[in-house]
């Protein structure tokens, strides 16, 4: 077995609009379980893309990305669905920017003896495989970017940007989360940014430049994160698994009351997980149970327990199709810090 044939099927990202899916989640409203739950979602985003005071916060974990929704994220962006974004660093880096660069993640099979992936070089996520060789020239992109700023602390916000700004100059793909994002203006926050291959490459950054390198400060990421928590009239959540984006944009609230400012808690909250809540996880908290700590409102919440591929491009092709998010004006949070 040689690598080309493992690596022989790339991945397709879905279109959400290229189907409507109205009719169906109109359907579900009728229906249970996950159904309704997803029927209910999409009129939870609706609400949140009509009110003018809301802006919209999504936050990304887990590897949906990789698995075939990249363009339903950087669609968000595009068509003006999102105002924030905060993921773990592999939804940024490993996923969207590694494909940005013209690398793909493969159709696989968990059922493959994966000391023959190691030989070949070859990382599985489930059933879905990557290049490790690509991945390092990823890694090393990033090192290549740290290493053409001025030494300081960077927020991950900050460096994401520069990485937007890279692929504008370079990248023959034009419609990344990331540059999306960078041109319009809408800011990325990755707290455990170097969980990641960026990790790899500001390591190598710092390890070649002991004295004058760039480091990532994630107390900077929730000042500033907070600071549009502050400046916001409202807030909506539409959370793609849970951990710690999850628990990093709920924690808005408490952080900007700690300092001394009165906000509301997120009025609209969409999560979507597999995770359970008997062992006090499920990636956080239930929305429910984050009203006991003041983050979530209650009034406008939904959980959704499905795996992500199989639940968002109904919800964002339904919510899509509906044309609000033509009325609304773009938020341009990264203004904030210029």
């Amino acid at each position: 077995m040689e690598k080309k044939d493992i690596l022989s099927t790339p991945i397709s990202h879905i279109d959400m609009t290229g189907f409507d899916a109205r009719q169906l989640v109109k359907s579900m409203e009728d229906m249970s379980f996950t159904s309704r739950e997803i029927a209910c979602a999409v009129d939870i985003l609706s609400m949140m893309l009509r009110d003018d005071e809301c802006t919209i916060i999504l936050t990304i974990a887990g590897s949906a990305g990789a698995a075939g929704c990249l363009k339903i994220y950087s669609d968000m962006i595009k068509y003006n669905m999102v105002d924030a974004v905060v993921a773990t660093g592999a939804s940024i880096v490993d996923m969207d920017f590694f494909e940005a660069l013209g690398f793909r993640h493969y159709q696989g099979t968990p059922h493959i003896d994966d000391n023959v992936l190691r030989e070949l070089s070859v990382d599985r996520i489930y059933d879905t495989y990557i290049d490790e060789e690509e991945l390092q020239v990823c890694d090393s992109t990033i090192r290549k970017i740290a290493d053409g700023l001025s030494p300081g602390v960077y927020s991950s916000r900050e460096f994401i940007r520069e990485m937007g700004r890279y692929l504008v100059s370079t990248s023959a793909e034009k419609e990344s989360l990331v540059q999306l994002a960078y041109e319009h203006h809408v800011p990325i926050f990755c707290p455990a940014f170097s969980d990641s291959s960026a990790g790899f490459g500001l390591v190598k950054h710092q390890w070649d430049n002991p004295d004058r390198h760039v480091s990532i400060d994630s107390v900077k990421d929730f000042r500033e994160l907070t600071m549009i928590k502050m400046k916001a009239l409202g807030t909506g959540l539409f959370m793609v698994g849970g951990g710690v984006p999850k628990n990093f944009a709920q924690d808005t609230v408490v952080c900007a009351e700690f300092l001394g400012e009165d906000v509301p808690m997120h009025k609209y909250a969409v999560q979507i997980t597999v995770a359970d809540v008997r062992d006090g996880a499920c990636s956080g908290s239930t929305l429910k149970e984050a009203l006991s700590w003041g983050k979530v409102s209650g009034h406008f919440e939904q959980m959704v327990y499905a795996e992500a591929t199989s639940v968002l491009p109904l919800i964002l092709s339904a919510v899509y199709h509906e044309k609000l998010w033509q009325k609304r004006d773009r938020r341009k949070w990264a203004t904030l810090f210029s």
